[in-house]
């Protein structure tokens, strides 16, 4: 039986390996802290160009940044009185991504753990990494001839309870 990758490396050895690189995958991303807050890159702009006072709009100051949702708005719009317009589609999809870059731009990563910890999670992922890798590479024969084994009496037992199961129902 061909093992990971058409080899004859052990899949079993591959499986344990995405086991490992997964559970210390899962941890470390269960570790992360994701915030949002401050300005987005885009309303930071707007803020800049108006500076501290907020001369630029009109004398006042607002912590609310709708004027990003007026492409969007405006295309929308648009899109509900003339369909066919290419200009009114692009100022939508124009709009769809300024919203996105805005959110995505606020979002802050942080982590809370403690350093033994995050050294624990990057070495199971180093070392379930390394054994899927190496799933790959043909098994020295005893290492073969030992899963070979293996797999004879995993086969043997499964046959056995199939024929036990058949006299009890008898």
């Amino acid at each position: 039986m061909r093992g990971a990758g058409g080899t004859e490396g052990g899949i079993g050895i591959f499986v344990a390996g995405f086991a490992l690189a997964a559970g210390a995958l899962w941890f470390f991303l269960d570790s992360v802290l994701v915030t949002s807050g401050g300005m987005g890159w885009i309303t930071g702009q707007l803020q800049a160009l108006r500076g501290e006072s907020g001369s630029a709009m009109g004398g006042w100051r607002t912590t609310s940044m709708g004027i990003i949702f007026v492409p969007f708005m405006i295309g929308v719009l648009a899109l509900f009185v003339d369909a066919k317009k290419t200009w009114a589609w692009a100022l939508t999809y124009f709009g769809i991504f300024i919203l996105a870059v805005e959110i995505l731009s606020r979002l802050q990563f942080g982590f809370s753990m403690k350093t033994s910890h995050l050294l624990l999670m990057l070495g199971a992922f180093a070392a379930g990494t390394g054994m899927m890798f190496r799933s790959y590479r043909s098994m020295p024969s005893e290492l073969r001839e030992l899963e070979e084994r293996v797999d004879e009496m995993a086969d043997s037992r499964a046959s056995e309870s199939k024929s036990n199961s058949g006299k009890s129902t008898k």
